[in-house]
């Protein structure tokens, strides 16, 4: 059998090129991948046409590097951007093969795939193979069994004209050259649409062979550098409308009409229903919009429901003043049905429709700390600097239980039904970390986002892949994106930090560049007499010495999406065995950090202060701090104080989870210890570990902490709230 095999393969590869036709625009982390899978195709018959539609230098000089290393890789450049179909069909011109294969210079595929289609096409002028998506990089394969084993059936071929593309189909190119099959080049997306149409209507059977795969891998910056599908939903509706007119207008009274027809209705339910959530969206695409309406035929609507029909009527009409009004109320129709799936889902139903066309409350703020987690970091400080200058202010603090807070301001329990009212009556909104996904900021609305860190690891839009649970990395950029994209005002602690802020928030807004409002403490009650009342307060030994353990959370451990799990590292014993008489030991896990350590054993000696609201006040009773990956060591720096830094994970945490801003090796304030022999040994010379650090410490200090002063809250308060 084997021999049969080969002859085969050998007989085909004689008779049978096929030109693979690859249009690029700026995928520099992807093509080498696409080529890669290319390369190791098993049917060696193969011409690569790479279309470079003008991409930046980058791309450029690692495609002329790729085509270099094989001559079998053509390249071919654009002076001007022209788009995938252009690309394309620039591609089929220069095509020498006798069977023709796009891909998208993302994708990949595995090593059997063109085999399996060239072997199977036989006398069919199409065949098409399984379209897999992922996020995962070409490592990600299957395993074929042989062709022994291959299931190939035909499909019908309308159904397969819901992919709206080319993906994994191999085509005969005098198949092509006979029905003139061309991509259109007026629109981005959907492009493939006036090539495929026209292909399936000519063509009566399309086998379908699921071993044959083709690897769809959705890209993870759908901000930065998005694919056509994760283009502004605005380009995807007009690119639609474009495509759909002129295939109803060329295949008018065929049997293709009625599937365009339901085509268009389920995108306008869909995509343009919600786009359109937004009433101020109608006017740039009614026109094109009920043009299209206009040629349903009226037969193909029975099936649908009233509030679709009667919408499409006042389109079809082209009166946009009775659209809208239908428009609006559909739209308040179809928020309250998701707004009674859940609690949540209502409280902001209520806040859409009713809370925020309440008046504003012009000297109402709106105060959270961490999901209201705690009465803590910068929101508390900026508070508690506008008390003491007596504002005049109403308060409003988001908090998941009570608290004995100064100034004795409302507080309200995070998420429920009067946190959204408030959020809706406040002028103002001071928060420290991500508001939920789905809240809108209501017109009018000043947002002072503070954050809660400067970073070392990477953040949102800066990160590759999103390895937090549940977490599909593109979603998780988009959504960010959406956040960021509402805050007014951010703070930023040094110049280092402004740079990515920008970067990895995609932030254009004024920044406020003062330091951080929660490191005032560190300036302002840094006494002997302050570090005293803090240890009274906490129950601490007052002849002893303070360690503070403060580490960050792993993306890649957690029991549930938001409950992280924390494994300490720390041998508690041995510590105690070797610094007891001298020493105490705090512990403040990451506030996202879900587990509960059971220290008890160690009482006297480990203390779990991870629920204390105030880490700063932790920060100036301490005499060491011992940290990993948190940003904490950045603002504990601004005491001159001894840093150690427990990495026993770098290189995992460095190189496959977050990545790093800086070189920890190089630049950090203190030794990297992998142990807790080492950790021990370098508090027991922490003289001399300090004399060793003192130079690299005195340039980090200069670098991340000279604008806290004492005096950012002061600073942030005169920006935001006296001199607007």
């Amino acid at each position: 059998m084997d021999y049969i095999i080969s002859f085969i393969f050998i007989r085909s590869a004689i008779l049978n090129k096929v030109s693979i036709i690859i249009p690029i625009y700026n995928t520099k982390e992807y093509i080498e991948d696409c080529i890669q899978s290319l390369v190791n195709q098993i049917y060696k018959n193969i011409e690569i046409i790479l279309v470079d539609d003008y991409s930046e230098e980058e791309t450029k000089e690692l495609l002329e590097k790729l085509a270099n290393q094989y001559d079998y890789i053509d390249l071919y450049r654009f002076d001007k951007r022209k788009g995938v179909g252009a690309a394309r069909n620039f591609g089929m011109k220069q095509a020498t093969g006798d069977l023709i294969y796009f891909m998208d210079s993302d994708d990949y595929i595995p090593e059997e795939t063109l085999e399996i289609l060239v072997q199977q096409i036989k006398d069919f002028p199409i065949i098409r193979g399984r379209v897999h998506k992922t996020s995962f990089g070409s490592s990600f394969t299957l395993v074929f069994d042989g062709l022994n084993h291959l299931k190939m059936f035909c499909e019908d071929k309308y159904n397969l004209l819901k992919r709206n593309s080319v993906h994994n189909f191999l085509f005969k190119k005098d198949f092509i050259d006979k029905y003139h099959l061309r991509f259109s080049e007026e629109v981005d997306i959907f492009s493939d649409l006036a090539f495929i149409v026209p292909a399936l209507e000519n063509t009566f059977c399309v086998p379908y062979l699921r071993e044959a795969v083709y690897f769809n891998r959705e890209r993870q910056d759908p901000i930065a550098n998005p694919s056509l599908s994760q283009q502004e939903t605005s380009m995807l509706i007009s690119n639609f409308l474009t495509m759909y007119y002129q295939l109803k207008s060329q295949y008018n009274g065929t049997s293709v009409q009625a599937f365009l027809d339901k085509q268009f209705l389920n995108f306008y339910r869909k995509e343009i229903v919600t786009y359109f959530n937004d009433p101020t969206n109608i006017d740039s695409l009614f026109h094109v919009l009920s043009k299209s309406v206009q040629s349903i035929k009226q037969g193909n609507l029975k099936e649908y429901d009233y509030f679709l029909k009667r919408e499409l009527r006042h389109l079809d009409k082209g009166n946009m003043k009775k659209y809208k009004r239908i428009n609006d109320q559909h739209q308040f129709l179809r928020d309250m049905r998701d707004g009674l799936k859940s609690r949540e889902k209502f409280y902001n139903f209520l806040y859409k429709r009713f809370f925020t066309k309440l008046r504003k409350k012009p000297n109402y703020i709106f105060f959270e700390s961490f999901q209201g987690k705690s009465y803590s970091d910068n929101p508390k400080y900026i508070y508690e600097h506008m008390l003491a200058e007596k504002m005049d202010y109403t308060y409003i603090w988001s908090l998941n239980e009570q608290h004995d807070l100064p100034g004795n301001p409302k507080q309200v329990k995070h998420m429920s039904l009067i946190y959204y009212y408030y959020l809706a009556r406040c002028k103002y909104w001071v928060v420290n970390a991500r508001m939920p996904n789905d809240l809108d900021k209501a017109e009018g609305t000043v947002y002072l986002q503070t954050w809660h860190g400067t970073p070392l690891k990477r953040l949102a839009g800066d990160m590759g892949d999103v390895y937090m649970p549940g977490t599909n990395s593109a979603l998780y950029k988009r959504n960010f994106y959406r956040e960021t994209q509402k805050w007014d005002y951010l703070i930023s602690s040094n110049a280092y930090s402004t740079q990515i802020f920008k970067s990895a928030f995609w932030f254009d807004n004024p920044m406020l560049e003062v330091g951080y409002p929660r490191n005032d403490i560190l300036y302002n009650k840094n006494t002997e007499e302050e570090h005293q009342s803090l240890k009274r307060k906490l129950n601490l030994p007052l002849e002893k010495k303070v360690l503070l353990y403060a580490p960050t959370w792993r993306d890649d451990e957690f029991y549930s999406k938001g409950n992280y799990r924390f494994t300490l590292q720390l041998d508690l014993q041995e510590m105690r065995n070797k610094l007891g008489d001298e020493y105490i030991i705090l512990l403040r896990m990451h506030y996202v950090v879900a587990s509960q350590l059971d220290i008890s054993e160690f009482k006297g000696f480990a203390y779990d202060y991870s629920d204390y609201d105030d880490i700063s006040e932790l920060y100036l009773i301490s005499d060491v701090l011992i940290t990993d990956y948190s940003s904490v060591f950045f603002d504990y720096a601004n005491l001159k104080r001894p840093i150690l830094f427990y990495t026993y994970d770098l290189e995992k945490y460095r190189d496959s989870l977050r990545g790093f801003y800086i070189d920890m090796q190089k630049e950090v304030p203190g030794p990297l210890l992998v142990n807790t022999d080492e950790v021990i040994h370098a508090i027991e010379t922490i003289d001399e570990v300090k004399e060793a650090y003192r130079e690299r410490y005195n340039m980090f200090y200069n670098r991340f902490c000279r604008w806290d002063n004492g005096q950012a809250a002061k600073q942030a308060v005169e920006r935001v709230f006296v001199n607007r």
